[in-house]
């Protein structure tokens, strides 16, 4: 697996720590989750602490820009085992080294006292699955939150000197129409927070919700108000300050996810815990996803890697691509060519050209970019950047 003679791992590393536990399971999630109660919890984060503590043993580092705990519902575990977690991390971790640490929550799971126990682990960024501002919205996608939750969470936040908080939101939900979601996106941007992520709704295989559409009880909004909503969420953002980094995220300057671009930059980062990713080197490795399956290996002291891919040099380019691009700043041709050992051009002379040409890639100097139309159909064109 991963050893330490593996040259190429830098030693500044970012982390995504998994969750896998949730009190209630949305209807369009596919995430690796599991029902919290009758789980074994504990010996799951003690498990998750052995697992970091070997893998960076392997794999010595410096520094770890990142950490993320995402799920799941972090926010689902007890206090007292948030503090363990939390504490583990900062052993573990070196912690001086972090400039971001963001945990996932659901409006309406947090509490003071985990909020706390989360200050006084260096958490310093939140990201809230609110998803919608329609209550019949988010009971019909299976959240057991409320809007006046969102409020209760938000104004509790504010009231600890919180400030640095993310929200979800999800549109082209099942029956949602055009003016519930712009109600939607009006009262988020009344929210004022330094950060916002948007996403279409994507109906994944073993989700509930794709049982329902296939038996047709589900009826999905048409591709032309989803692109009408997109169009909108990315003119209500600009007027109000927040500027669109990547395709599906807005920021106040300065407020950018810092671990996101540490995906979207192709960059390293570890994936712990059940069903987690990461990349290493030139290889990008997978944990099992069932969590006994999980467990099982880490009770022997062995990481519970379930695959790994080695990637040639054509699948590092083709994601430097693919991942840059959702970037609005796009890919930095030096940065390419001193990555690489060659020219961008060399090697996608012919498809920058064409996209040029139609308007949904701009050149400058030193950088390629989607244009305003290529935001609106970014997966037709990173497929161009597939090489044979």
């Amino acid at each position: 697996m991963m050893q330490q003679s593996e040259k190429q791992v830098k030693e500044a590393i970012s982390a995504y720590i998994h969750i896998p536990f949730c009190e209630h399971i949305c209807y369009y999630c596919d995430f690796n989750k599991v029902f919290l109660e009758g789980q074994p919890v504990d010996e799951y984060i003690s498990s998750l602490l052995k697992e970091i503590k070997l893998t960076l043993e392997q794999n010595p580092i410096t520094q770890s820009p990142t950490l993320y705990i995402g799920g799941g519902t972090p926010t689902s575990l007890s206090v007292k085992q948030l503090d363990t977690l939390l504490s583990g991390i900062n052993q573990l971790f070196p912690m001086d080294t972090v400039n971001e640490f963001t945990v996932e929550a659901n409006p309406g799971d947090l509490t003071f006292d985990k909020l706390q126990v989360m200050k006084a682990h260096n958490v310093n960024r939140l990201s809230m699955g609110v998803q919608t501002f329609d209550d019949v919205l988010l009971k019909k996608i299976g959240r057991k939150h409320t809007v006046k939750d969102v409020y209760a969470t938000m104004h509790f936040l504010e009231k600890a000197d919180f400030q640095n908080v993310s929200i979800d939101l999800i549109y082209a939900l099942p029956g949602q129409t055009l003016a519930s979601f712009r109600n939607t996106l009006k009262r988020a941007i009344e929210l004022d927070l330094p950060h916002y992520s948007l996403y279409s709704l994507i109906l994944e295989n073993k989700t509930m919700f794709m049982n329902w559409v296939r038996q047709g009880r589900l009826e999905m909004p048409d591709q032309e108000i989803e692109g009408q909503m997109f169009e909108e969420t990315m003119a209500a953002m600009h007027n109000t300050g927040k500027f669109q980094y990547e395709i599906s995220n807005f920021a106040k300057p300065g407020f950018e996810s810092q671990h996101n671009l540490v995906y979207w930059n192709n960059e390293h980062y570890f994936g712990f815990g059940a069903g987690a990713s990461g990349y290493l080197g030139q290889r990008r490795y997978k944990n099992f996803g069932p969590i006994q399956h999980y467990l099982k290996p880490l009770r022997q002291n062995q990481l519970p890697i379930y695959e790994t891919e080695e990637l040639t040099r054509n699948n590092q380019i083709e994601e430097e691509m693919f991942l840059g691009l959702r970037k609005k700043a796009g890919i930095s041709k030096f940065h390419f060519n001193e990555k690489f050992g060659t020219d961008m051009t060399e090697i996608y002379g012919d498809v920058l050209r064409e996209l040029i040409k139609k308007d949904w890639l701009a050149e400058t100097d030193d950088h390629v970019a989607l244009t305003s139309k290529g935001l609106l159909i970014g997966n037709e064109i990173f497929e161009k950047f597939l090489l044979d």
